[in-house]
């Protein structure tokens, strides 16, 4: 769904890529810059892991990272064959074949290569880790220091990849060509996404040289290839230590040295407390030539803030928070573009299946219960419609965006749900025996539309017998899945692709983003499933099928598709489109420019 548009007024290797060096793209002007007010602080280079895996790392690393693929206008898959190529060889065994071009390049001179990719296939298959990993017992190390590393001699890459789908099937070592520049994957069941399966790489040889103490670019590329293809777990422990939490703005003592660029940016300065300033990659010659020399994300503390700041010209693009407040406040903003709409994220109420504080929603009765208290249609219509119109609508389905093909079916499932039902709430209550449960909900204390949320959740509730009270801290994305420390949570989800499996991270039994303890074996199933599944029909099935029990278990609730606003001033900087897939605002700011 587009925006509606409102106006308001080796050294072979390094010998070809010197040769590839001639065709380098026109630099923009060095003065043109354009200045991005946002709340979404960056945190991360690795948008892969637990801690990375948020909005404002993705919409750095959407300007400084290159991939095969790229979400387009109309959210179809784009090949950038700028970066490289992908080929599928065979389709049993199916075979995939990643090959670089000869224009893709570090920021630092370094070209990508084969060692970026088998790095890239290590880390998001799986494929090398130990068998015997205490993972919570890993994360509790890194709460008490972030650059904690893993046991001598074991290998966890934490980046939630599931060995049932996706690269995770992909369980052999890649083979690599005699001239460096691609990988031949070989998976062991067929997957439907496999063009998308492999994320943008990051940098091998800066891995090596902080994990392994190889400086030398070429030799440590050697230093991975050798680690990965002889299974040297000793080496691969290290490796696995940086890439987990090595690119994390608190480890970094020079990201510019760290997180280099493949892409049309570079990250030149990073101020924590006010922004992030990103520059043109003089040594990006790929199709996305950007046009304006200088990105600056300044941050912004509140919704209220970025509309000052837009009005007062200290910014020239916001997307903030999307309140009534915030639209009210814009229309009173001369000379600016406006664009609302839906994005593809959705906002949600989960439930503590286990790890609770206490235990009360260890029965379904309960779930259920306070399920039929959640007022989704009041929520709706005081905090979405008075920014979308006629558009608002309360989402019905845990894996089918509104619109969709599949998701009028799927959201029968969610009919018991329609609308408040106290009485059916306080019987149930009653029936599991239950009196006055106190159910404790965490959500972004400084979110005012989570907050509005959670005040109407309370007053409804209270109705049928709970006592809802306050675990909101601005410290919540923190907190996620922690034991003993919350009951409920409200936060969102974001889509960054059309795979239809895009929701296992979420739902299947132990995976990175299940913080609410839930499992199913049918849910499972019907995941592994539709990693194999190419028929659009068939897909549509599983799906209804993955909604069907999450209603049925008591899962959460789904409350509504995320209203948007993005607003800009078009005597600054022209070309701003934003698409409903995440990184929304950045997917194309390469194609900005400066009037």
């Amino acid at each position: 769904m587009r925006f509606r548009r409102i106006l308001a007024a080796s050294a072979a290797l390094a010998a070809a890529a010197l040769v590839g060096s001639s065709c380098s793209s026109p630099s923009p002007d060095v003065d043109s810059s354009v200045t991005i007010g946002t709340g979404e602080r960056f945190t991360s280079y690795n948008t892969t892991t637990p801690s990375g895996a948020s909005s404002g790392n993705g919409n750095v690393t959407a300007m400084t990272l290159s991939g095969f693929t790229s979400p387009g206008s109309d959210l179809e898959t784009v090949d950038d064959a700028s970066f490289g190529e992908i080929e599928k060889i065979s389709d049993d065994p199916l075979v995939v074949r990643y090959s670089l071009s000869d224009r893709a390049t570090w920021s630092d001179g370094t070209p990508v290569d084969a060692a970026d990719l088998l790095l890239d296939w290590a880390a998001n298959s799986r494929a090398l880790d130990s068998d015997d990993v205490d993972i919570e017992a890993y994360r509790s190390a890194l709460e008490k220091d972030p650059s904690a590393d893993l046991p001598d001699g074991t290998v966890f890459f934490d980046s939630g990849a599931q060995s049932s789908m996706g690269l995770g099937l992909a369980r052999d070592v890649p083979q690599i060509s005699e001239d460096g520049r691609s990988m031949t994957v070989t998976y062991t069941r067929p997957i439907a996404d496999w063009k998308i399966a492999l994320p943008p790489p990051l940098p091998a040889h800066v891995v090596a040289e902080h994990a392994l103490g190889v400086s030398d670019e070429d030799a440590g590329k050697t230093a991975i290839i050798d680690a990965i293809t002889e299974g040297d777990d000793a080496s691969l422990s290290s490796i696995a230590s940086f890439w987990n939490t090595g690119f994390a703005l608190e480890n970094v003592d020079d990201p510019a040295s760290v997180m280099l660029s493949s892409g049309p940016y570079a990250i030149d300065a990073i101020d924590p407390e006010k922004g992030v300033t990103l520059t043109s990659n003089p040594k990006y010659r790929g199709a996305h030539t950007p046009s304006i020399q200088t990105v600056q994300l300044d941050y912004v503390d509140s919704p209220s803030d970025a509309v000052d700041a837009l009005s007062s010209g200290d910014v020239d693009v916001i997307s903030p928070q999307a309140t009534p407040d915030v639209a009210e406040a814009l229309a009173d903003v001369h000379d600016v573009s406006v664009l609302t709409g839906l994005v593809a994220s959705f906002e949600h109420l989960d439930l503590q299946i286990s790890g609770s504080i206490d235990g009360v929603f260890d029965d379904a009765r309960v779930r259920e219960a306070f399920l039929k208290t959640i007022p989704r249609e009041q929520i709706v219509r005081d905090l979405v419609s008075p920014i979308v119109g006629s558009k608002a609508e309360v989402r019905d389905s845990f894996v089918f965006t509104p619109g969709m093909d599949g998701y009028r079916d799927a959201a029968d499932a969610a009919s018991s749900f329609s609308d408040v039902d106290i009485d059916g709430a306080a019987k149930l209550l009653d029936e599991a025996g239950t009196t006055n449960p106190e159910v404790c909900i965490l959500y972004a204390s400084d979110n005012p539309r989570r907050a509005t949320e959670f005040s109407l959740i309370a007053e409804s509730a209270k109705k049928a017998g709970f006592t809802v009270t306050d675990c909101g801290t601005t410290n919540w994305r923190e907190l996620l899945g922690a034991p003993g420390k919350y009951d409920a949570a409200l936060f969102a989800w974001e889509s960054t692709s059309t795979g239809a499996v895009d929701s296992a991270s979420r739902y299947i039994s132990g995976a990175q983003g299940n913080f609410n303890g839930y499992s199913s074996d049918r849910v499972d199933d019907l995941y592994e499933r539709l990693a194999t599944t190419a028929d659009s029909d068939e897909k549509r099935k599983l799906l209804s099928q993955v909604d069907e029990q999450l209603w049925a278990d008591g899962y959460g609730m789904p409350l509504y598709q995320f209203p948007s606003i993005t607003a800009y001033d078009p005597t600054a900087v022209s070309g701003v489109d934003p698409i409903v897939l995440s990184p929304t605002l950045y997917w194309n700011v390469w194609e900005w420019r400066v009037p």
